[in-house]
């Protein structure tokens, strides 16, 4: 099967906000999202035939490029990272937007790899093997580098929002 330049256009379109959503919760910058999903796609592009030829899935394979290639920038880039050692106050009950900014900020305090165990399983629900395939570790390593996240995310978030986390 060959998959022309209309079905890479359909894709693209089709899945450009949702790889957006992922890239800016893994970096939390707008900007640099736009940029990796641009990069994503484009890497996608490239591979569109082969991906085709191997019937191979077209979202799979960008969101392992996505990761790929935030893993990529955050190397080269890691010398530019600030770390902060207080959490920011708490916000007050009831209010989503202060729970989701709260939740991104904890998400954030994560190592990276953690962070993108924790986005596959629960934000993108896919299961231990997927996740480990996607990112290439083994499914041991994704269950207890999954529950450590949890508990520090349990940690930083209290009682009243672990519930988030199951």
């Amino acid at each position: 099967m060959v998959r022309n330049e209309a079905d890479f256009t359909a894709f693209a379109e089709a899945n450009v906000t949702r790889l957006r959503q992922i890239a800016y919760l893994m970096c939390r910058d707008w900007h640099l999202a736009q940029d990796l999903t641009q990069s994503t796609l484009t890497k996608m592009y490239v591979a569109w035939n082969r991906l085709a030829r191997h019937g191979s899935d077209p979202f799979g394979y960008a969101r392992k490029v996505l990761l790929n290639t935030l893993l990529d920038h955050k190397r080269l880039r890691s010398s530019s990272e600030l770390a902060v050692d207080q959490l920011p106050d708490r916000p007050h009950q009831g209010d989503p937007t202060a729970d989701r900014l709260t939740l991104l900020n904890a998400l954030a305090l994560l190592p990276k790899r953690e962070r993108a165990i924790v986005l596959l399983r629960y934000w993108e629900d896919q299961s231990v093997e997927q996740t480990a395939e996607i990112l290439g570790l083994s499914t041991s390593v994704v269950k207890s580098q999954s529950m450590r996240a949890l508990t520090v995310l349990r940690g930083h978030l209290g009682a009243e929002r672990a519930v988030l986390f199951g």
